[in-house]
C-alpha cells in the first residue's frame, strides 16, 4: 500500500528553518511532499519566484521526495493536480491556529482534502519570514533563520 502524497504551500519569501522543519517532520508520513511556492502577482514579495524557487529547491536537495512546485490560485486545486489528498501547514502559536482551522474547514469543504497540523518545534516558534525579511530589510544576520546553505542575508 503507498503512502498518500502531501501538499506544503506557502510564499516561502524566504524559506525558513521552521520551513525546512516542518517538511523534514512530514516526510516519514508521505510518499512525496509537494512544496506548493504560492505565486500571487498582487502580493509584494521581497524575493522574485525565481529565487525564492531555486532557496526551497536548495534546501531540500538531500530528499528525493520532496518536490518544488510554483502556482497560483487555490491550494486545492494544486493538491487535485499532483494527487495530493492532504496539506501540511506548520502551526506557530494559538494566532496561526485560528487561522490556519478555517482555511482548513474551507479546503475540507471544497476538495475533501484534509489539513494535518504540525507544531513548530520550541526552537522555532519565533522564526516566520515576515521578521527575517524585517531584519532583511535593517540589514541584521539572518544566518540563525535560514537554512545555512541560502545565503539570502548577502542580498
Amino acid at each position: 500500500m503507498s503512502r498518500p502524497i502531501a501538499v506544503f504551500p506557502g510564499t516561502f519569501d524566504p524559506i525558513t528553518l521552521g520551513h525546512l522543519s516542518i517538511v523534514e517532520r512530514a516526510l516519514p508520513l508521505f510518499e512525496r511532499v509537494v512544496i506548493g511556492m504560492g505565486v500571487n502577482n498582487m502580493k509584494k514579495t521581497m524575493f522574485d519566484a525565481e529565487q525564492r524557487i531555486s532557496w526551497i529547491k536548495a534546501a531540500t536537495r538531500k530528499h528525493r521526495n520532496v518536490e518544488v512546485i510554483p502556482f497560483e490560485g487555490l491550494t486545492v486545486d494544486l493538491c487535485k493536480r499532483v494527487g495530493a489528498a492532504f496539506i501540511i501547514r506548520g502551526l506557530r502559536n494559538s494566532t496561526d491556529h485560528g487561522y490556519e482551522r478555517s482555511i482548513a474547514l474551507v479546503n475540507r469543504q471544497l476538495a475533501a482534502v484534509e489539513t494535518i497540523f504540525l507544531p513548530s518545534a520550541p526552537e522555532h516558534a519565533h522564526i516566520s519570514s515576515t521578521i527575517v525579511r524585517e531584519l532583511l530589510s535593517n540589514k541584521a544576520d539572518v544566518s540563525a533563520f535560514v537554512p545555512m546553505d541560502l545565503s539570502v542575508h548577502g542580498r
